[in-house]
């Protein structure tokens, strides 16, 4: 029976599983989302009002680069909540109209082509609001575990979809609330689940903030800053795509499974094509984080220059010294990162 949902924000969150080809013939599942990030904002919102931290009218407050963004005016249109997005330029004209009819105040800072100027005048610009308005809560979805709280749900859709045996999660890493957070809760299941994050060249998450994409970084799974909701003890192995080849991934899955989605969800597919060739014990399931509306100009325009799927292979390293692009992968092994990991989250599983 269709379910009627009392907002659309309810109705969006829900991913589409698709079984996407692989050349061995055995499946990769795709878990396509309209905007993932409701999942996150919806169940962090919630909580906040649960607990009395925040009221209905209250004013909601966070940066983003797009997808946050919308998803964080939903759940705050769902509840009767304020909000406020300091957002980078990759909010194109587009989002920035949903966003203002749905009610939020959005502002975005001067465009620059560095990431971390980005990263930095926003988070600066959010400084100087609240400093002016105290009684605005600021979501912080870098930093604040309480958005790990909405993928439970994600959990117990993949593990109604692959029921039984050995899983591989894939997906790009961003603020970590999303990949991390579902492998976290279906291992709190007993379920035996390897995590492979996928990051851009550049991100200091995983080290790599002394490599450089010539083309661009991909916004939303990487960071200039530290983002201290990644718990990097729970990935097992990490690759490293380029702007090229998560293009050619994303034109290839789109060509393909007829998936359109984004960045983030090309280089999640070829890290994952990846990995199953490596292990064919596993299922493997790959998140398309959104929709590749906002990428048709940047990428998916470019389709003519995709490369073959088969002519990208990455290069296996033992260290960080090694990164090299277009891609590299790494044994991460579920270790600590001394530079980057603080310790404000010392339990590997969601303590809310």
């Amino acid at each position: 029976m269709t379910r009627l949902h009392d907002h659309l924000a309810e109705a969006i969150k829900d991913p589409d599983p698709i079984r996407v080809r692989s050349d061995s013939g055995d499946d990769l599942i795709c878990l396509r989302f309209e905007t993932m990030k409701v999942y996150s904002a919806l169940g962090a919102v919630r909580h906040l009002l649960e607990t009395g931290r925040v009221r209905r009218g209250d004013t909601l407050i966070d940066s983003s680069s797009g997808i946050y963004a919308h998803a964080l005016a939903l759940a705050c249109h769902r509840y009767g909540m304020n909000c406020h997005i300091v957002g980078s330029t990759t909010v194109d004209r587009t989002l920035k109209i949903q966003l203002e009819i749905l009610g939020a105040t959005v502002e975005q800072v001067p465009s620059s082509n560095n990431l971390q100027l980005d990263q930095n005048l926003r988070v600066r610009r959010i400084g100087e609001i609240l400093r002016d308005n105290p009684t605005y809560h600021w979501m912080q979805q870098y930093h604040d575990d309480i958005h790990y709280l909405g993928y439970r749900a994600v959990a117990d859709l993949v593990a109604e979809v692959v029921p039984d045996g050995p899983l591989c999660l894939v997906g790009g890493v961003g603020t970590g609330a999303s990949t991390g957070a579902i492998a976290a809760y279906l291992r709190e299941r007993g379920r035996d689940v390897n995590l492979v994050g996928v990051q851009p060249f550049g991100s200091i998450t995983f080290g790599a903030g002394h490599t450089q994409d010539p083309d661009m970084i991909i916004a939303g799974i990487g960071s200039s800053i530290e983002f201290r909701n990644v718990r990097h003890e729970l990935y097992d192995r990490l690759h490293w795509v380029s702007f090229d080849y998560a293009m050619s991934a994303a034109v290839d899955l789109l060509r393909t499974s007829g998936v359109f989605a984004g960045l983030s969800a090309g280089a999640a597919y070829l890290s994952a094509l990846w990995e199953h060739s490596c292990d064919r014990g596993r299922k493997h399931v790959f998140l398309a984080a959104d929709t590749g509306t906002r990428y048709v100009e940047s990428a998916f325009a470019r389709h003519a220059e995709a490369r073959p799927m088969d002519s990208m292979r990455p290069l296996e390293i033992d260290s960080l010294e090694d990164l090299s692009v277009p891609w590299s992968a790494m044994s991460w092994d579920r270790r600590e990162s001394a530079q980057t990991r603080s310790e404000a989250f010392p339990s590997a599983t969601p303590s809310h």
